[in-house]
């Protein structure tokens, strides 16, 4: 039991995904050891006693997801929020409805508000054909308020050399240094969301921190700026944590006060924590698979919709396209301007 004094309210388990506070829908940690890849761009490796389009089961340490050659997501919609897209290792090939395309990895962050309906598929190319292709990534569902649910589709990339790190040593000179994919720290601000995500209003508070810690490192988490915003702490990597005078038991997701200062120490291995914050948008939300809106009726219109436009129409040869072997990082917008960064 916690009382009101608690700097942590409440934990829960991490599952698959792990569960989340409004304005959060959704977050979900991918992390898979692929093999060499094939000429395909997929594994070097027989897939017998897989379900293939439908392998979650993690055999051998890795998932081919909804993909049949390579792993991933083929093409689906979404309608009524954003995903933010966060890769930690490995690389994802996008393309979409709106005829856009980009291949980002390696510490990049793809931010997608869906609005009135996107279809892109995200896919997971096995670059190396002598060594292992580790892929890990978070993907973390942002609401969107009533009024924008349907505006229209935008994605915007975050480069890892544009997102701010911020580095802490504690009296022992021991690090934590923090990813700023959202909000600010330190007098450090994160680039830019889409122009009409929660997290581009002023006053919502939005973070998006990833920690990482050395080996007994302590850091204070500061106070939010909002006082309405709810923090959650998860912590999946490390053999234990401390909030306050709170020990975490496992690698859990921790509901933690906002309103106050907290002291963070980590055990005696590296430790690695994903912080969300925001302020709640406080509607109703009713999800039907890949659309999150208000209202049943609302989420009926979606499915009409989409079966009427198909949001624009599939502009790829395939359900699951994939770039050249031999591009790099990139993003081509559905403008037609094209972004290209160092490999």
């Amino acid at each position: 039991m916690s009382s009101a004094n608690d700097i942590v309210q409440e934990t829960r388990p991490l599952g698959f995904p792990w569960e989340t506070a409004d304005p959060f829908l959704f977050c979900v940690h991918h992390d898979d050891a692929y093999p060499p890849g094939n000429e395909r761009m997929g594994p070097a490796a027989s897939l017998a006693g897989r379900n293939i389009g439908q392998d979650f089961a993690g055999k051998d340490g890795w998932r081919m997801y909804h993909g049949e050659v390579v792993p991933g997501f083929p093409q689906h919609p979404h309608r009524g929020f954003e995903t933010v897209t966060i890769v930690r290792r490995g690389l994802i090939d996008h393309a979409d409805s709106l005829g856009a395309a980009a291949r980002f990895g390696a510490g990049d962050v793809q931010w997608l508000t869906a609005g009135g309906g996107i279809v892109h598929s995200e896919m997971f190319p096995l670059l190396d054909r002598t060594n292992p292709n580790p892929a890990e990534l978070f993907q973390i569902w942002l609401n969107l308020p009533a009024e924008d649910k349907l505006v229209p589709p935008h994605f915007a990339m975050l480069w890892s050399d544009t997102i701010p790190r911020c580095v802490f040593l504690d009296e022992a000179g021991r690090s934590t240094e923090v990813t700023v994919i959202a909000g600010s720290l330190d007098g450090k601000r994160a680039p830019s969301p889409p122009p009409k995500s929660w997290a581009s209003r002023p006053d919502t508070d939005i973070a998006i921190w990833s920690i990482r810690m050395a080996p007994g490192a302590t850091w204070t988490l500061p106070k939010a700026a909002h006082p309405q915003s709810v923090r959650t702490v998860y912590f999946f990597k490390g053999a234990s944590l401390r909030i306050g005078e709170h020990a975490l038991a496992g690698h859990v997701a921790a509901r933690v006060r906002s309103d106050v200062d907290a002291r963070l120490q980590a055990g005696d291995e590296e430790t690695e924590i994903l912080l969300l914050q925001g302020r709640p948008i406080g509607q109703p939300v009713v999800q039907y698979g890949p659309f999150v809106m208000n209202t049943r009726e609302q989420i009926q219109r979606a499915m009409m919709d989409y079966q009427r436009t198909r949001f624009g129409g599939w502009p790829w040869p395939s359900d699951d396209p994939v770039h050249g072997r031999e591009e790099g990082r990139f993003a081509r917008h559905a403008d037609g301007q094209v972004e290209r960064v160092g490999s």
